[in-house]
């Protein structure tokens, strides 16, 4: 029945459900610890063949249903929850890459995920070549190499708000046999669900909008389950791990390999864990997540189409606008709505935009997007301000842009911040 359940009833009641006079709400279980009445018995569940809690670097009560609530929306056979947006990447990543391996990357990706890919992973000898995603699909083929093993995308580019094209990206991964992955951070499986449009593997840094408060860091995988690993290119999915007496995670797990290897292999090791009190939140938070994207889209909306008439805004760019470039693309993959992140210059400059920035007194300047509170930041001298100025204009990075993320107040009281900002600027 629940898989059947739209998605605002899979936020509110997903996964979790309470039996007699137990707690109505998602307990929290905040202990490392499990107790177990046989040898023999905690022996299987580290042999993986009894699915419940040993320690909470694997597994925690809370967690494990705030996992299924997330892959519930998203249409996924499973998720595994993780410290942070950044940690979901990497290990979703390493768990199907090594050394001597390529990535097919959209350059138009967070900065902070732009530079794992092309220093981390590169110093862990991952290949990694960034392309503009707007480029045909016979583009991106010639790019591809014997060793490609993965092509990655984010449903909403941050901070450029480019829409991925889908369809282009899945057809690139069915013709070089590779898996699709997809950052859904900002549109959320209420906006947009990437597995339905090709996608094999998705991502989100639940720090955002999921959560929606601000009040703790978090990141999750959801797998598709809907890739052949059995392809000859991901041996370490299929050929025995010696780790676990020779399970072989396609083998033993079918559709479930990807994720159950991401637990079991790659999070035993590298212990990217979320607190179990950070699963409670989050969990929280995302029971209003469906109401609250539609304030953040309604909001976001009125402040592009106020902006574009502003006589001290250079431009703007928010894909619900009709005449903005990915506007046919918003309509094809997020009929719903774009999010609430839009960007946006001053006339006069970076100079001008530090001005307005400085000036704004309800808005607030903080390194963070995409919760309840409207903010800004100057992406070029903060989250791309390692970035080179070549690889600030291949992401799109303008030096006087301001990435704006409209929180769900009263859109006049974020006007009236805004004009007084505006007076300040000029």
């Amino acid at each position: 029945m629940k898989n059947n359940w739209k998605i605002e009833t899979q936020a509110v009641q997903g996964a979790y459900e309470a039996g007699n006079a137990e707690a109505r709400v998602l307990p929290l279980y905040q202990s490392t610890t499990y107790r177990y009445d046989t040898c023999e018995e905690l022996a299987s569940v580290f042999d993986l063949e009894q699915d419940t809690p040993m320690y909470t670097r694997l597994a925690n009560p809370t967690t494990d249903a705030f996992e299924k609530k997330i892959a519930m929306m998203e249409g996924g056979v499973g998720a595994l929850a993780t410290s942070s947006g950044m940690a979901a990447t990497s290990i979703a990543v390493l768990n199907i890459l090594k050394s001597g391996d390529h990535i097919l990357a959209a350059s138009t990706i967070y900065g902070g995920s732009f530079t794992l890919f092309t220093t981390t992973f590169k110093d862990l000898g991952i290949e990694v070549t960034m392309f503009d995603p707007d480029i045909e699909k016979d583009e991106i083929i010639k790019l591809a190499k014997p060793n490609t093993k993965l092509i990655f995308g984010e449903t909403i580019g941050n901070p450029l708000v480019n829409i991925l094209d889908f369809e282009k990206f899945a057809a690139v991964a069915k013709e070089l046999d590779i898996p699709f992955m997809v950052d859904n951070t900002f549109a959320t499986p209420v906006l947009c669900k990437p597995l339905e449009l090709g996608a094999n593997i998705v991502i989100h840094s639940t720090s955002k909008y999921i959560d929606g408060h601000a009040s703790c860091l978090g990141g999750i995988i959801v797998d598709g389950g809907n890739f052949n690993w059995d392809n000859g290119k991901f041996p370490c999915l299929v050929e025995p791990d010696e780790s676990y007496h020779g399970v072989s995670y396609v083998k033993n797990f079918g559709a479930s390999a990807f994720i159950v290897k991401a637990r079991a292999n790659v999070m035993r090791n590298m212990g990217m864990t979320p607190s179990p009190f950070n699963s409670y939140l989050t969990n929280l938070g995302c029971e209003t997540l469906h109401l609250r994207m539609e304030r953040h889209c309604e909001n976001a909306m009125k402040m592009a189409e106020y902006l574009k008439n502003h006589e001290m805004c250079s431009w703007v760019k928010y894909p619900g606008l009709e005449d903005d470039k990915y506007h046919n693309l918003a309509k094809k993959y997020l009929p719903k709505g774009v999010s609430g992140v839009l960007t946006f210059g001053v006339k006069g400059g970076r100079d001008a935009g530090r001005k307005f920035i400085n000036a704004l007194k309800m808005v607030a300047l903080v390194t963070h997007v995409s919760d309840v509170r409207s903010c800004v930041l100057q992406p070029a001298s903060t989250t791309h301000r390692q970035l080179s100025d070549e690889e600030l204009i291949s992401c799109g990075v303008s030096p006087d842009m301001i990435r704006f993320s409209v929180g769900i107040e009263n859109v006049d009281d974020i006007i009236a911040d805004f004009e007084q900002a505006f007076e300040c600027a000029k």
